[in-house]
């Protein structure tokens, strides 16, 4: 794609003419990012999120002017930026400044500018980007090593659904296993875990039934550390028992307030496998639900039954026997076992988001999907399809016969005030209008082989 450079004229279009504010320039002429000898450099992904939804809204014509909208907005705000588009709805921005303590204030100065309406055509609308960001000592700072962190900083980006700063060189700045094991336990009686919940709602009723929690680490130093990295450390240093009551302590008393407010639904809390098999652990998990008085479900994958299937299948018994609902993550995406699957005493079974994101786009997927639905309604389950992003999945999902969707066209994952927020405005609504209207595939290329 053509190189988009702050020394060349900003691209065409409306938004790209617009100015920065008076306090995006003061922001970045305060942190010094114009003013510091080239020390340290940044290469930073930033990805415009929701664009297949924002090329439906202006047309293909228009979209395709978007990325350079945003470039000019972010190059106006700071001047001294190397810009590329990098793809459709991607920049590469790259920064050389005096310290590493700058990243933050890139990040910072690029959501101000981000923060007001671009005007597309006369009509205003909300941009927003997600970051992956890398930096390094300019003398280290070789490309192919910068490129290729900043893309694996902006798929964790993805995933978490938070900008992701991470130094390429300082060790103290990775996830080191190691040292997260040390400093789990702190972090967990300092308060830096926290919950993020994201809901999933029934299709037919269009209503919210249920909510999944995901836990996050905010760390003094790091900043967000990935579900993955510390979950990991947490089953290798047998601290995933103590994180795992702790959101269970956690998830009761959020659910108890929402119940208070009149939103009395579940909220369901993933269950590692290696907990699975620890007799001690479920005689806790049993005791804090049983007495906490609150909806809780559990989630589990299939792999992690599949690890030892005799204790695992009995303890699931043992949650569902005190009024647990339990549901199978990630289905599809391990080693699918029919003969565990009619074991389980579960309710709901998730459909992995692998099949789900490629629904309208693939002619296999939908065959998968379906044939999917009506094996888990034929064992008694309710469905659930993770990763639904656009209108046109829902709308396809609902005619398969999906019971429950979950994704971001519904919701991102959102901590516990914002999530309130989302049940008291039916946020959800805006994204259920007439689903079946949007879906226009011809059901005879998923209905046949």
């Amino acid at each position: 794609m053509p190189r988009i450079r702050s020394d060349h004229a900003p691209p065409a279009g409306n938004a790209s003419r617009q100015r920065p504010s008076r306090s995006v320039r003061s922001t970045i002429d305060r942190r010094g990012l114009r003013r510091e000898l080239p020390r340290y450099r940044f290469v930073l992904l930033c990805e415009l999120e929701a664009f297949a939804a924002l090329r439906r809204a202006v047309g293909v014509a228009r979209a395709r002017l978007l990325i350079g909208d945003v470039a000019a907005r972010i190059i106006a705000a700071i001047p001294d930026l190397r810009v590329s588009a990098a793809g459709p709805n991607l920049l590469e921005l790259g920064f050389d400044c005096g310290s590493s303590a700058t990243g933050s204030a890139i990040l910072d100065a690029i959501r101000a500018a981000m923060a007001k309406p671009f005007d597309l055509d006369g009509e205003p609308h909300r941009l927003s980007l997600r970051i992956g960001a890398i930096g390094a000592p300019a003398a280290d700072a070789d490309d192919v090593p910068m490129i290729e962190a900043a893309e694996q900083a902006l798929a964790d980006a993805r995933q978490i659904q938070a900008d992701v700063l991470r130094d390429l060189v300082d060790p103290a700045a990775g996830d080191d296993p190691i040292q997260l094991m040390h400093e789990l336990p702190g972090a967990i009686a300092d308060g830096q875990i926290f919950l993020q919940y994201q809901p999933k709602v029934r299709v037919r009723q269009q209503r919210v039934v249920s909510a999944e929690a995901l836990v996050r680490w905010r760390h003094p130093q790091r900043g967000l550390i990935l579900p993955g990295a510390f979950i990991e450390a947490a089953e290798r240093s047998n601290i995933i028992g103590a994180l795992t009551l702790w959101i269970i302590r956690r998830a009761i008393a959020d659910q108890r307030t929402l119940a208070a407010q009149g939103y009395d639904i579940p909220i369901f809390i993933n269950i590692s496998g290696v907990l699975l098999s620890d007799g001690g652990f479920v005689r806790d998990a049993c005791a804090l639900v049983a007495a906490g008085g609150a909806k809780i479900g559990f989630e589990i994958t299939e792999t992690a039954v599949i690890r030892d299937p005799e204790s695992a299948i009995a303890n699931l018994r043992a949650f569902a026997d005190i009024g647990v609902p339990l549901a199978i993550d990630d289905y599809g995406a391990g080693l699918s076992s029919l003969a565990y699957l009619k074991r389980l005493p579960a309710s709901e079974l998730k459909i992995d988001k692998l099949f789900v994101t490629q629904l309208t786009s693939s002619n296999r997927d939908p065959l998968i999907v379906r044939s999917t639905i009506d094996l888990a309604h034929a064992l008694d389950m309710e469905v659930t399809a993770e990763g639904v992003e656009t209108p046109a999945a829902l709308a396809l999902l609902g005619v398969m016969g999906c019971d429950m969707v979950q994704g971001f066209l519904i919701s991102r994952p959102v901590e516990f005030a914002a999530f309130q927020t989302f049940l008291a405005e039916d946020r959800h609504l805006a994204a259920m209008v007439s689903p079946r209207m949007s879906f226009l595939r011809n059901e005879g290329q998923w209905k046949t082989a």
